[in-house]
């Protein structure tokens, strides 16, 4: 059955309390392992807990055993525990799956997840976030695109996080882009300027993810 949106709890840190307040009543809470417990201490009851739980608490494991279904993974697995629960998420099928974390997570951990936000599976949803922190992420898949309804000034990056991306183009910024090719991790999208909202982002191929800074 669809679920309208789904979010994936995940990360080290305590979840920003003005994301939790803008998750919708309805959604469906999946937790990756000791994201569970940020999830819990925001006041959110998780209905699945997805990883090998290297790093849940016993008290929030004893929890989900009693009120949620858990998806143990064993600990030596190619995927992470934050992988294994975006790609659950997606099997739900939802018009919108969007990945939730306080940030402060190592540089690594933290490029994965939002890395596993650019996998293949996920371009059957029609909308993929995260809130990063304070920070407001969208992954697009061409040929679809993004609108940001940000005021004039607010500061927004484009970048090709997922492999190479062709035909970048943007309007309503103070540096518009017009079927620009994007290399991964280019600094050529990074800090431009919304100018006169909203602002579009598109690509004719490859996978953008658009960032906007304490966006959230």
């Amino acid at each position: 059955m669809q679920q309208n949106t789904v979010v994936v709890v995940t990360g080290a840190s305590p979840l920003r309390l003005r994301a939790v307040a803008a998750i919708p009543a309805d959604a469906v809470i999946v937790a990756a392992d000791g994201g569970l417990d940020h999830a819990r201490a925001a006041g959110l009851a998780p209905g699945v807990l997805v990883g090998d739980l290297d790093s849940v608490t016993a008290a929030s494991l004893a929890w989900a055993t009693e009120h949620a279904e858990v998806l143990r993974h064993p600990t030596d697995k190619d995927a992470t525990d934050t992988e294994l629960a975006v790609a659950y998420a997606a099997s739900l099928a939802p018009e919108r799956l969007l990945l939730v974390a306080g940030g402060g997570d190592r540089i690594d951990h933290a490029a994965a997840a939002i890395g596993a936000l650019g996998a293949p599976g996920l371009r059957g949803v029609p909308v993929v976030e995260a809130w990063w922190g304070d920070d407001e992420l969208y992954v697009v898949p061409a040929p679809r695109d993004v609108i940001l309804p940000h005021r004039p000034g607010t500061t927004f990056s484009v970048l090709a996080m997922h492999g190479p991306c062709q035909g970048v183009t943007v309007t309503g910024a103070r540096w518009p882009l017009t079927g620009v090719d994007l290399a991964p991790l280019v600094g050529v999208g990074v800090s431009n300027e919304v100018a006169e909202p909203p602002v579009t982002v598109s690509a004719s191929s490859g996978t953008l993810t658009v960032i906007v800074p304490g966006g959230l």
